[in-house]
């Protein structure tokens, strides 16, 4: 696989290095706030920033993909390195051109046969060598914040990931550690970046074409929204459990759009006997999140949007087993927490502040991905944020 090439870092790693490196990430983003109230305050002042820059757009037709990614990039932003960045700041946009570049190469025709035909990737030319240097940047970038970071750094009052990282690694080595290293950090730090960027901005961006494309949806969660949020404070993450249908219709924006139709690798740890066939240990696999997201037993006409699949008869949020977008088991995102509360506080800000309006026929609006591949990616659209 093309991103096997990547030795460092928590999405590649193996054994005892993936272990600790996870284990001090989801520790680490805990005392950072993450599913705490600490977090959701800065969410809130990403979402009112969000909101002041669409209604710069004077309900003209714009295209969002540029904003949402402003404002899903300066969340991870202000957790690695203690800081946001204005919209108009040539590293975020930096950032993001990159980001959306690597997403859309990934899913390519090319990347699929390097994945299935690994070999070839050593003589053939190819986009590849654009997503080496697409991912070179970013991590320049946070090698430069590091090493600000440990001319500054004060052990007793850590501001952020890289700090938290540093102080580890000065505390490991003396117990001759190895897992905690520069190289380490700065690919640990740049797999929360890409992750937790592109993933979110993406679902953002197509949650509005889907409610473009349903204004009857629009319509119920604008409702819930006056019923329980009003006009006049911000949304909250308490305002989700009093809210099942706008909690359903996030549910249903992620299993319909199955933005990660197959997860990344994994590779079995002992010999395995699955359906009839053996797995032998040490087996890279692949694990299909569209069988799930779109089980029909589970999921009745799974190729239609339709928040109904997560409310009881009753109008109650229901969970289900299959909904998976996260993936599951160990290896399951780290920043799951911190996505639900963006995708609930965005949303819900931006519809609480607008009225959708297309630029097309509603008939008109296509929601199938223009990729299929490592990323379910939405077709480009335009649409007025209309002030309420």
């Amino acid at each position: 696989m093309l991103l096997q090439q990547f030795a460092n870092g928590i999405l590649f790693t193996n054994g005892k290095t993936w272990k600790e490196i996870r284990r001090f990430s989801l520790m680490t983003l805990r005392n950072l706030g993450m599913g705490k109230s600490g977090l959701e305050s800065r969410v809130q002042e990403e979402a009112y920033h969000l909101v002041e820059e669409l209604k710069k757009t004077n309900a003209l037709p714009y295209d969002p993909t540029f904003i949402l990614g402003c404002a899903s990039c300066n969340m991870v932003c202000s957790i690695i390195f203690q800081n946001r960045f204005d919209y108009t700041d040539q590293t975020l946009i930096g950032f993001l051109e990159r980001f959306n570049e690597n997403s859309k190469i990934l899913s390519s025709p090319w990347i699929q046969v390097y994945n299935i035909f690994p070999a070839l990737i050593d003589y053939l030319p190819g986009s590849h060598h654009k997503i080496y240097e697409n991912l070179a940047y970013t991590k320049n970038y946070i090698l430069e914040k590091m090493k600000e970071h440990q001319e500054s750094l004060d052990t007793n009052n850590p501001r952020d990931f890289i700090d938290y990282f540093l102080i580890k690694k000065e505390q490991e080595n003396h117990n001759q550690q190895l897992e905690f290293t520069c190289e380490n950090l700065v690919a640990t730090a740049s797999d929360l970046f890409g992750a937790g960027t592109e993933t979110t901005s993406t679902t953002l961006r197509y949650a509005l074409l889907l409610l473009l494309k349903h204004p009857e949806v629009t319509a119920k969660i604008q409702e819930e929204i006056d019923c329980v949020i009003g006009r006049h404070r911000s949304p909250c993450m308490q305002d989700r459990s009093r809210m099942p249908y706008t909690n359903a219709v996030l549910h249903e924006v992620q299993r319909y759009i199955d933005l990660i139709p197959v997860d990344v690798p994994h590779a079995v740890t002992c010999d395995v006997k699955f359906r009839n066939y053996v797995i032998p240990k040490g087996t890279n696999i692949l694990i299909s999140m569209t069988s799930v997201l779109h089980d029909d037993k589970e999921f009745p006409n799974p190729e239609i949007f339709d928040p109904a699949h997560f409310l009881d008869d009753s109008g109650n949020f229901k969970k289900s087993d299959y909904f998976i977008p996260f993936s599951a088991g160990k290896r399951m995102c780290v920043g799951e927490s911190l996505a639900r509360m963006e995708l609930f506080l965005f949303l819900t800000s931006i519809l609480q502040n607008f009225t959708l309006k297309p630029v097309v026929d509603i008939k008109d609006l296509d929601t199938t991905p223009i990729t299929n591949g490592f990323q379910h990616i939405p077709p480009p659209y335009q649409l007025c944020f209309i002030p309420l």
